[in-house]
């Protein structure tokens, strides 16, 4: 059975993502920080529906915490999987952004990304299969008013997977990311009105967790072997 890390996993697209790959029949590995107890909770439903599935705490900016929780979860062997959805955000225009509100958004999701991922390739490459996706954003492609901080570090992860991608090719590990746009969920509601979602979106409407879980469960998947290198929007065709 394929062992999958989700970083943020107890998040609202998170925990889809987190069933999206129990459903597939993989070992969900659902990852925390500030909310152990919605993660056990998630990991609960997912064991009670037939899945197979476990909690992990650390924080991803913490590179000796990262080593530590990931050097016990290696000792069930090699985790294949890993979905870096961990993520803030923390709005200002740049010429009020301060230091804290920079580092931090870059902290987490792109030196998050390094820090997670690193312990895990080796071991992953080692049996020859292995997916990488990490949870990007439209800002990231596009960019976005007050959040220069959260559409540097999606861009950021753009690059690493591509760079990523090239360096695992022959191994069987594919790297890709996704980019979602506006997506229904309380982050997303406390920001964006309807009338925002009318205005930005051509589709008219915000897409659903589970709409973005279904292309990071395919990219996870057997049959995109043969995808990486990619970043996908999903995004109601705002890019």
């Amino acid at each position: 059975m394929k062992r999958a890390l989700i970083t943020g996993g107890s998040g609202a697209l998170g925990a889809e993502i987190c069933r999206s790959l129990a459903r597939a029949g993989m070992h969900v590995v659902v990852h925390a920080h500030g909310n152990a107890a919605r993660a056990e909770a998630l990991s609960a439903e997912l064991r009670a529906a037939g899945g197979h599935s476990e909690v992990v705490v650390f924080d991803v900016r913490d590179s000796a915490a990262c080593a530590r929780g990931l050097e016990v979860l290696l000792q069930g062997g090699a985790l294949q999987v890993l979905v870096h959805n961990a993520g803030i955000t923390a709005d200002a225009p740049m010429a009020g952004m301060s230091a804290e509100q920079w580092s931090s958004v870059i902290d987490v999701s792109l030196n998050g990304f390094f820090n997670v991922a690193k312990p895990l390739l080796l071991p992953m490459l080692r049996t020859r299969w292995g997916r990488v996706v990490a949870i990007s954003s439209v800002a990231g492609i596009t960019g976005n008013r007050g959040q220069a901080n959260y559409a540097a570090a999606k861009a950021g992860l753009h690059g690493a997977v591509k760079s990523l991608a090239i360096e695992l090719a022959s191994r069987g590990v594919t790297a890709n990311a996704v980019a979602p746009g506006i997506i229904d969920s309380p982050m997303s509601n406390d920001v964006f009105s309807a009338e925002d979602v009318a205005r930005m979106v051509p589709m008219k409407r915000a897409g659903t967790p589970r709409e973005v879980a279904a292309v990071v469960g395919f990219l996870c998947s057997e049959e995109a072997a043969y995808v990486s290198g990619q970043v996908i929007a999903v995004d109601g065709a705002m890019a």
